[in-house]
C-alpha cells in the first residue's frame, strides 16, 4: 500500500484521517507542521504528500513550493476553504490535486489512488518515442524532454501532457480532462485544469504567453498544437 506522508495540524483531523488510512492498509506518518512535515519527508520518503493548506509558520503554499524545487512527489492539498483563491496559489505552486475538508476516508483514499494511477504508463500499441517539435515523449519510460534536456513534471502535469499529445489537434473540454486526467467524474473545478495547463506551459512553452504546444480555443477547451 501507499506510504502516505499527512501534514495537517488540527489533531482531530489528522488522527481521524490517520486512522482511516491505516485502516485501510496505508503506511502513514504524520506532522503538525510544515516544518516537521519537511524533515519527515527526507526521513520517510512517502509515496503521496497529504497537505494542509492553513499551516502554522510554514503554511501549505511554502511546503509545495519547497518540495517542488527538487521532487515531483505527489501532493494533494487538503483545505476547509474550497472556493478561495489560496487554491489557485496552492495549485500553481506544484499540488495535483485537492480535497476540502471535512471529507470522508474513501473519498480521501480514492483521490490518493487516482493520483498515483497517474504515473502508471499507458496502453501500448505507440512509438516508444514521439516527437512533437521539440519535445521528445517517453511514454514507456514516463519521460519528457526538451531539445535534449529532460523535464521534471509533476504527476499532473506528466498526465495532462500524455493525454493532450495521444491526440494531437483534438481539442479537450475541461471537463473532459478532469474525467479523463484526473478521474473527477462529477462536474469538477476546472482550476485544476487551467493550473495544470499554466505550470506546464512553464516547462515546455519557449514563451508561455504565446504558446506552441498547449493552445487554448475559447469557449471550448485545450489542445495540443498544431505546431
Amino acid at each position: 500500500m501507499p506510504r502516505v506522508l499527512l501534514i495537517e495540524d488540527d489533531p482531530s483531523v489528522r488522527e481521524g484521517v490517520e486512522l482511516g488510512l491505516r485502516r485501510r492498509g496505508h503506511v502513514v506518518r504524520t506532522a503538525a507542521t510544515g516544518e516537521a512535515g519537511l524533515a519527515a519527508l527526507r526521513e520517510f520518503r512517502p509515496d503521496l504528500l497529504l497537505l494542509d493548506l492553513m499551516l502554522p509558520g510554514m503554511n501549505g503554499v511554502q511546503v509545495c513550493r519547497r518540495v517542488r524545487e527538487d521532487s515531483q512527489l505527489p501532493i494533494i492539498m487538503l483545505t476547509a476553504r474550497g472556493d478561495d483563491f489560496d487554491v489557485v496559489i496552492g495549485l500553481e505552486a506544484g499540488a495535483d490535486d485537492y480535497i476540502v475538508k471535512p471529507a470522508r476516508t474513501e473519498v480521501i483514499e480514492a483521490r490518493i489512488r487516482a493520483v498515483l494511477r497517474r504515473m502508471e504508463a499507458p496502453g501500448s500499441g505507440r512509438p516508444a518515442v514521439e516527437f512533437h517539435g521539440d519535445l521528445a515523449v517517453d511514454r514507456a519510460g514516463l519521460t519528457i524532454a526538451k531539445s535534449g534536456v529532460r523535464l521534471a513534471l509533476a504527476p499532473s502535469e506528466m498526465r495532462l501532457l500524455l493525454h493532450l499529445t495521444a491526440a494531437p489537434e483534438q481539442v479537450f473540454s475541461r471537463q473532459q480532462l478532469l474525467e479523463h486526467v484526473w478521474e473527477h467524474s462529477y462536474h469538477g473545478d476546472s482550476r485544476l485544469v487551467d493550473a495544470c495547463v499554466r505550470r506546464l506551459r512553464n516547462k515546455i512553452e519557449d514563451t508561455p504567453s504565446s504558446p506552441r504546444y498547449i493552445q487554448t480555443l475559447r469557449g471550448f477547451g485545450y489542445r495540443f498544437g498544431p505546431l
